[in-house]
């Protein structure tokens, strides 16, 4: 199926371990800044991992008033800041005196993979502590669930077309990128404000993903300890923040003077429906994801340039997303540039899809490859063109950005050069 409305990204935020704002985030990407170190926010060192991609430096007070910043967990603190980039970025914070735009065509679809997650701890360790009388914070359940992201940044700027959250793991935010592409495809708004947010580097984020034996523990260099495609790499680095971008027709954008970024042509959603944590050996729904992108883009294999891997560092998920994407373009993967950002940013959970389509965004506006970094020994079952240790300059035209998410989530993003 070929879309035929066209969707243009005209503004773009983020807040991200290796920089907040865009300028910064990418600076940190084509510098090979690595975001991970030892962890501040709590005492890590009863678990087997003790960093972690902490974003630094954040003061909600640059986006909320205190009392505003009360009733929000962090992970909507970081969406907001997102948001409100974003959405200035595009020219839309003043949205009334724009007569074009009419608010109920502006949708706002937005994520998390697990919320407010410091909230509910607080609360429930709160109860736990006191004398069994209930005395929860009025805002407890406000403040954690999802949906609250997307519904704050609608009252924000009174945008009141559809309005809602994906959440499917790390999949999150690349399935809410795709969700609003198809609001506009169908016809239900002509702007959609789209992202994901996290902020689970607490007790039970780290104690959780330990557990599973999914973070790295390479606590003696924190700094190099996400390694995707390296022989040695052993496991992910938890990350947070938020991204958010603006998807809009192209109608609309050239209307009002909008600048404009890049076209998303294409988008791939499948399930492996094999395994709670692991990737189908055999990459079924990955395979099937990017070859839904390109069909729904009518893009030609060749075309493809670049992509914006997954590459969470995982001894399994490397390998099989290398031979998804060996199996999918043949003899044309091998020219293909390669890069996973995750390895200077870490895995953001629900907020790694749309941060990872900005970088992908940015290398096609841009002509420029993020570099993977931390590669320090070959491994001969991933052997396609990663761009490691240093960015790469070359023409791109067409990327696609790949997420995949426990539960057998999997997201393909298909942006290509804009022209008129």
């Amino acid at each position: 199926m070929k879309f035929h409305r066209r969707v243009v990204v005209t503004g773009i935020g983020a807040v991200t371990p290796v920089g907040i704002g865009i300028d910064s985030y990418w600076k940190g990407l084509i510098s090979g800044t690595s975001g991970a170190d030892k962890i501040t926010r709590f005492d890590a060192s009863k678990f087997r991992t003790h960093f972690a991609c902490e974003v630094k430096n954040f003061d909600v007070q640059n986006y909320l008033d205190k009392k505003e910043a009360r009733r929000m967990d962090l992970f909507c603190h970081f969406g907001i800041a997102a948001a409100t980039e974003a959405v200035q970025d595009a020219g839309l914070h003043n949205i009334n005196d724009i007569s074009s735009i009419d608010p109920f065509r502006v949708g706002v679809v937005m994520g998390s993979g697990i919320g407010g997650l410091e909230t509910f701890i607080k609360e429930v360790s709160d109860f736990a502590k006191g004398d069994g009388t209930p005395r929860f914070n009025p805002f407890f359940i406000p403040k954690m669930i999802i949906d609250i992201l997307p519904g704050h940044v609608s009252m924000r700027y009174g945008f009141r077309g559809p309005n809602y959250s994906c959440v499917s793991a790390c999949a999150t935010s690349s399935n809410c990128i795709a969700d609003g592409f198809m609001l506009i495809q169908s016809g239900l708004a002509d702007i959609v404000v789209t992202g994901g947010a996290e902020a689970a580097i607490n007790e039970a984020g780290v104690g959780g993903f330990n557990s599973m034996h999914a973070l790295s523990e390479r606590n003696d260099d924190p700094k190099t300890a996400s390694r995707p495609f390296d022989k040695d790499r052993d496991g992910f680095v938890l990350g947070e923040g938020s991204g958010c971008i603006v998807l809009e027709t192209y109608e609309s954008a050239m209307a009002r003077g909008a600048k404009i970024y890049a076209e998303l042509i294409g988008i791939g959603l499948t399930a492996d429906a094999h395994h709670l944590t692991e990737p189908d050996p055999e990459g079924k729904g990955v395979i099937a994801v990017m070859k839904n992108a390109l069909i729904s883009s009518g893009c030609n294999l060749s075309d493809i340039d670049h992509i914006n891997v997954h590459g969470t560092s995982t001894p399994k998920g490397d390998i099989a997303e290398t031979n998804a994407i060996k199996n999918v373009f043949g003899e044309h993967a091998k020219n293909i540039s390669i890069c996973s950002t995750k390895s200077m940013t870490g895995h953001l959970l629900g907020a790694a899809g749309v941060i990872e389509a900005i970088a992908t965004i940015l290398a096609v506006k841009n002509d420029l490859i993020p570099p993977t970094i931390n590669h320090f020994t070959d491994d001969p079952d991933c052997d396609l063109d990663y761009t490691f240790h240093q960015p790469k300059n070359r023409v791109v035209n067409f990327a696609i950005s790949n997420t995949f998410g426990f539960g057998g989530h999997n997201s393909s993003l298909l942006f290509k050069k804009f022209s008129s």
